[in-house]
């Protein structure tokens, strides 16, 4: 079902995409996407609204980063969120566009209230947080064909905890810290588009991560075949 289609990953930041962009590229791959890797934001918005593609990925943390700790990485990595972004976007999803959103999803764009409804979650710089990275425990907590068959697992990751979460996400697996179990995946309907999130994969060892791996792989295919055909095939 899924030959043909195309995705487009939205990379770059302060994390090591040199190694985890490869490897979602070759997960899409691997469904039969032609793939295209692009940094810049801007230039995602342009493709989205000149040739949109079956699946969006944002394997990227971008974000105004204004606190001191940030002086270093401002001036190579700092974004602010242009119009063109804002517009793209939010209207790609809701004209029924697939959007897979991956670890840093929920940081990005922090100027811009309304990633937050699309992606089902965003970065509260006065409460979130997530333990140093290292081992963490995830659990398996919802029957889904995402998860159905996938237990409990254990991987070297950033457990993203306390963030703002949009009313009608219902995790699939969830991670504990600070007395609180938090939302690792979820998936969710935005207008006519399909949202799934992910907030594991801050190194290569977490996509190496056979469970990790597998997630992702059904997550993919879960949304390209909520795409439709492509032109030319029949159902």
């Amino acid at each position: 079902m899924s030959a043909g289609r195309t995705a487009l990953v939205l990379s770059g930041g302060p994390h090591p995409f040199e190694a985890t962009t490869p490897r979602v590229v070759a997960l899409l791959e691997g469904a039969g996407c032609t793939v295209e890797v692009v940094e810049d934001p801007d230039e995602a918005a342009r493709r989205l609204d000149r040739d949109p593609p079956d699946l969006l990925v944002m394997n990227t943390l971008r974000w105004r980063m204004l606190a001191p700790r940030y002086d270093a990485l401002r001036d190579e990595h700092a974004y602010v969120t242009s119009d063109g972004v804002r517009a793209a976007v939010p209207a790609y999803v809701r004209d029924g566009g697939r959007l897979l959103a991956l670890h840093g999803a929920p940081i990005c764009f922090d100027d811009w209230p309304g990633w937050g409804e699309v992606v089902g979650a965003r970065w509260a710089w006065d409460r979130s947080s997530h333990p140093p990275l290292g081992k963490m425990d995830v659990r398996v907590v919802a029957g889904h064909p995402l998860t159905d068959g996938i237990g409990d697992f254990s991987l070297r990751d950033e457990a993203y905890g306390f963030m703002d979460l949009e009313p009608d996400v219902v995790a699939l697996t969830v991670s504990s810290h600070g007395g609180a179990d938090h939302p690792m995946l979820w998936v969710r309907t935005v207008g006519r588009g399909v949202v799934v999130t992910s907030t594991l994969g801050h190194g290569p060892e977490s996509f190496d991560h056979p469970a990790h791996r597998e997630l992702l792989r059904r997550s993919v295919a879960l949304l390209l075949e909520s795409v439709g055909p492509p032109t030319g095939e029949t159902v």
